[in-house]
Order: structure tokens, then sequence, then C-alpha cells
């Protein structure tokens, strides 16, 4: 049989881990294990007696004590059963693996802490204290204490600060795993109790609600409580639960939580109003009875505990997958890592120019519609106008006219006009160029893998756009030489064809009587307008081929090729250096790691428990 102790003891022992990892709820809204996980939340008014019932539970003097609003952030107490002989002490989750057996400096350090986060002022805070009590004379439970609701603000207080605790009391106690521990004053009507009022509205039903009275000893002579204690006042599931704290005298005199619980003992055995109630009254009562309440609890959760664990234990292992496992420290294995992650991004990288992945189609957008547009708006027009035609024909010669055709005049007049053409050749190496380079760039971000490695990220990056720059330069050298290549060598025979076409058209040669007329001019520039067209063409089609053969191929087969021969050369440390991952990211697969650890560790005790019941 799975006993309390061990099923509570699981519980808390899986609290404290989660609280370890940070794993725990609070005001996040994101499921946790720690959510899934019963826990006791301490609720009442100011002065209402919360911190002696908890002290009263843990049978130590060790929380703040003053006037108004002493408790100002959570503090989430796990209690933890050892065995007899050994000594108490605590330990603050902000300061891991640090004893502290001198309870009230626990009292100090809860004040401290809680200043380091508010200041000195009144303010509060949602961020919990987590405080560890391991104890003999303890029960293994999970309570956390919360500031007391209070209806006014005092001096030093923002005015919304009422709505501000009762707002954080409500996201711990509408949790459906949580058991409220609703604190009254006896002296108090329960009508007006801020605690009752709340765990009603979370808690209708009153299954998770446990009523506790406090200051029963302090109600006027001839009035007593047994109309609440008896449920006959307010019912709820559980039994209400009598308490007498220790006075202000016997906190100034230093009374021990013994002598306080024997006389709280005699109170109620000796009452003439509560003797028939003394056995289920008291704090060692209660601590009792919720630590049965909670085995019941845990007892009926451990399915949808187990069920929460086993997804989270999935979740991780591909989330670490997806992480990557950490990098071996050997040199062969780390330079196969890198060679292996370079090719991931050159695939990635293929994909994007060969279609598997969007980009590709930008380079085509280049030949098929950027280059032929700028080759349109060339001011060839201009160029070859009547008037500047007249001047370079004329001028061709020098002193010396021409005798039969200007030769000289055109092939300057052609000269010039294939000029123009540098600048489109030019730009189409620049546009494929800029596209290239981003999609190594998105080719990079895509690769996983590579996430994990910062520096390697920016070695191939710097690397690829080291190789585009020479694709680029080699490139332009060979689109200019089929611009130059145009104007090295004409073609002849569109020359020779000219004076046929014409005479078939049925017009004379021109005279040389009209070599110096409007319309020889207009001729001339209508005989190379149509030629520099030819060229267009041709170019139109060439120039494409030249880049794709010097960039986009070469991109390719060989953007890396310079990098992996740079790689194989370098030493264990270099290649450790080009795997160094980004800290974030280790941290996280650290958590994760730890968090697997602490889910399966969990799954085995609930399996070990289980079986056992």
């Amino acid at each position: 049989m799975a006993t309390m102790e061990s099923l509570i003891g699981l519980v808390n022992r899986i609290q404290r881990a989660c609280t370890v990892l940070g794993d725990y709820g609070g005001d996040s809204a994101l499921p946790t294990l720690w959510e899934a996980l019963p826990s006791v939340v301490v609720v009442g008014g100011q002065s209402s007696g919360k911190s002696s019932v908890l002290e009263s539970i843990v049978g130590r003097d060790f929380l703040p004590r003053g006037s108004g609003i002493v408790t100002r952030r959570p503090l989430v107490l796990q209690l933890q059963k050892t065995e007899q002989g050994l000594q108490e002490y605590a330990e603050f989750l902000h300061m891991p693996k640090k004893r502290v057996t001198d309870f009230s400096m626990v009292r100090k350090e809860i004040q401290d802490e809680t200043d380091r986060v508010t200041g000195k002022s009144k303010q509060i805070s949602p961020v919990p204290i987590h405080l560890s009590i391991f104890s003999p004379n303890v029960v293994n439970l999970t309570l956390i204490d919360l500031p007391g609701l209070t209806k006014v603000a005092i001096e030093g207080q923002p005015e919304s600060i009422v709505q501000d605790i009762e707002n954080m009391v409500r996201s711990y106690v509408e949790k459906p795993n949580c058991i409220i521990l609703a604190i009254t004053p006896a002296n108090q009507d329960i009508a007006t109790s801020d605690a009752i009022k709340i765990a009603r509205e979370v808690d209708p039903t009153g299954e998770r609600t446990f009523g506790v009275l406090t200051k029963l000893d302090l109600m006027d002579k001839g009035t007593n409580a047994l109309e609440v204690l008896e449920g006959r006042s307010y019912r709820l599931q559980h039994p209400w639960v009598g308490i007498v704290n220790r006075s202000q005298a016997d906190i100034n005199k230093n009374v021990d939580m013994i002598a306080a619980r024997q006389r709280e003992r005699e109170f109620f055995a000796t009452s003439p109003d509560y003797g028939h109630l003394s056995s289920k009254m008291g704090s060692e009562y209660l601590a009792k009875l919720l630590s049965k309440h909670l085995e019941s609890v845990i007892k009926t959760r451990i399915p949808g505990i187990a069920s929460l664990i086993n997804r989270s234990i999935d979740e991780l292992e591909a989330e670490l997958d997806h992480l990557g496992r950490p990098v071996a420290i050997d040199a062969g294995a780390q330079l196969y890592t890198i060679l292996e992650l370079c090719r991931a991004f050159d695939q990635i990288f293929k994909e994007h120019l060969d279609g598997g992945r969007p980009g590709g189609d930008r380079i085509y957008g280049v030949f098929d519609y950027q280059l032929p547009a700028a080759l349109k708006k060339l001011p060839l027009d201009r160029y070859l106008s009547l008037q500047n035609v007249r001047k370079v024909i004329s001028e061709a010669d020098g002193y010396q006219p021409h005798l039969i055709a200007p030769e000289q005049g055109y092939r300057r007049l052609i000269d010039g006009a294939l000029n123009y053409f540098r600048g489109p050749a030019d730009a189409s190496v620049d546009a494929v160029h800029f596209i290239l380079k981003e999609l190594v760039r998105r080719s990079i971000a895509e690769t996983q893998e590579l996430k994990r490695f910062p520096t390697l990220q920016a070695e191939i990056a710097a690397a690829a756009s080291e190789a585009l720059e020479r694709f680029r330069e080699d490139s332009k050298k060979t689109t200019m030489r089929l611009v130059e290549m145009e104007s090295a060598y004409l073609t002849v025979d569109f020359f020779r064809r000219l004076p046929q076409e014409v005479e078939k058209g049925g017009n004379p040669v021109a005279s040389s009587a009209d070599r110096y007329t409007e319309g020889h001019f207009r001729r001339i520039g209508s005989n190379i307008f149509s030629y520099i067209g030819m060229v267009s063409e041709t170019l139109k089609n060439s120039i494409p081929k030249a880049v794709a053969h010097c960039q986009v191929r070469e991109a390719k087969r060989s953007l890396l090729d310079h990098f992996y021969t740079q790689v194989g050369k370098k030493e264990a440390k270099q290649l450790a250096e080009l795997l160094d991952e980004d800290p974030a990211l280790i941290n996280r697969r650290q958590q994760c790691a730890k968090r697997l650890e602490l889910y399966k560790s969990a799954r085995d005790e609930i399996d070990s428990v289980s079986w056992s019941r």
C-alpha cells in the first residue's frame, strides 16, 4: 500500500524540484506540473491570524510580524518531514544549498527578500518567495501564504492596492487544484469574512475550502462560535477547525510552539463550549486533516498527473531534438558536424535556386523583365538623332571627306551606341548578385541546425559573400566581353545587304550628290538603329547565359569550396570556436534536460506508488 507519507512526500519532492527549475505556476497562465499538483493556499484578511496558523502548523516562530500589510509577497512554504533526531533547517530558493538553522534569521531573510523586490514601502509584489523547511515535527505539506485581504489603502499605498491584493489571491485560488484554507477570526461576524467571501465565489460548493476559525479565546464572555464550528452558520464540505493562537504577550515572551500547542489542547479540552469538539480542534489536528485530504486528492489526481507528465516528456524530448544534442569535443567529430551543417545550408540554398523554395524565380525576373526593359530604355533615339549623326559623320574623316561611304562614321556611331549596353549588362550582374546574397541570408536563417551556432553562421555568411563577390567580378568581365566583342567585329553581311534591299524596294541608291543631304543622314541613322536592334536581341539572350554561367551555376557548384578548404586546415580549438553555441540556447537545453530528468523521475515515482496502491 502507498502510505500517506509516500504520496504527499512524492508531491512535495516534485514540487520542490519544480520550484528549483522555475516550473511553477504563480501568475502564469501556462499549465505546469506544479499547477497539476495540489497545494494549500492560506487566505484571510489582515490581522486574521494567518501567520499564527502557519507557525502553529510548522511549530516554529519564523514569520515577520507587525501592523498593516506584513506579508507583501506570496510565500510558498514547502514542509518536508524528516527522521526523528535530525536537526531542523530551512532553505530559500534564492539562497540555494544554504541551510538556515536559526529561524529568527529565516524571519529576517523573508523581510529582507521582500524589501529587495518591493522596497521598504508598503507595496506588494506577485513574485513569490520560496521557502522549504525540513523537520521531524511537520507533516508533508505545501502551503502558500498570501497578502491579507484589505478594504482600505493606508498611507504610502496606491489606491489600487485593495484590488491588486484581491487579484493576486484570485490568481491562486481559482486554480482547480488549489485547496483553500480560509482564515476568519472568531470575534468577527462570519458574514463579513473576506476569506469566506472570496472562497464562496471561486468554490461555491465548498469542495476545496477548509474553514479555520482563529482567536476563539478572545471572544466576549458569554459568546461562542459553535454555530460556525458545527457548520450551522455556514456549511462547508469539510469540517471547520478552531485554532487558539499565541497571544501577543506569549510572542513577546518567546513562548515556544510546544508550550503553545499544549495550552491550545488544554483550552479545548477544558472548555465548556468546545470540549465535545476538542479532538477535532487545534493546529495539530488541522495539519493532519489537511494531510489526509491531500492524500485523497492526490490519489484521485494521479492518472491526470501521470498523463500530463507523459505528455510533457514527449514535448521536452521533441524540443531537445529540435535544439540539438551537445556538441562533441573530438576534433574529428566537430569537423564532421561543421561539414554536415554546411551541407544542410547548401541544400536549402540550392532548393531556393532550383525551385523547391521561393526566391530563384527572381533571377529569371531579371533576365525576362529587368534586362529587356533596360535595353528598351536605352537613349538610342537621342544618340542617333539627325543632328548627332551629321556631327559624327562629318567629324569622322577629319579634313579629308570620305569618297564613297562614311565607313569611319558608321563605326564610330556603332561603337558609341554599343557603349550604352554596358549599363544594362552591369545592372543585370549586380541584380543577380544581390538576389544570391539574399538567398544566402535566407538559407542560413532557414537551416534549423545552424541556429545553435551564431559564430558558424557568421563564418558561412562571410565565406558565401566572398565567393559571390568573386563570381560577380567574373560575371562582369564576361558580360563586358560580350559587349566588347560586338564592337570588335561588326556583322558585315548586315550592311552588305542594305543597298540590295533598298534597290529591291524600288528606291535607287543615293548618289554622291545626296551624301550630305538630310535624307542621307537619316538613312545612316536608320541603318545603324537596325543593326543595334539586332545586337540588342543577341545580347538580350547572351547576357543571361553569361550571368547564369558565372554566378548562378558557380554558386550552386562551389559556393563554399574555399570555406571547406579553410575549415580542413583548422585545429581543434578553432573548430570548437566555430561551434560556440548561443549561451541562451545552451541554457535552454540545460533547462530542458533538467526538466526532462525531473519529469522522468516523477513518472517513475508515480508509477511505483501507483503499483503499490
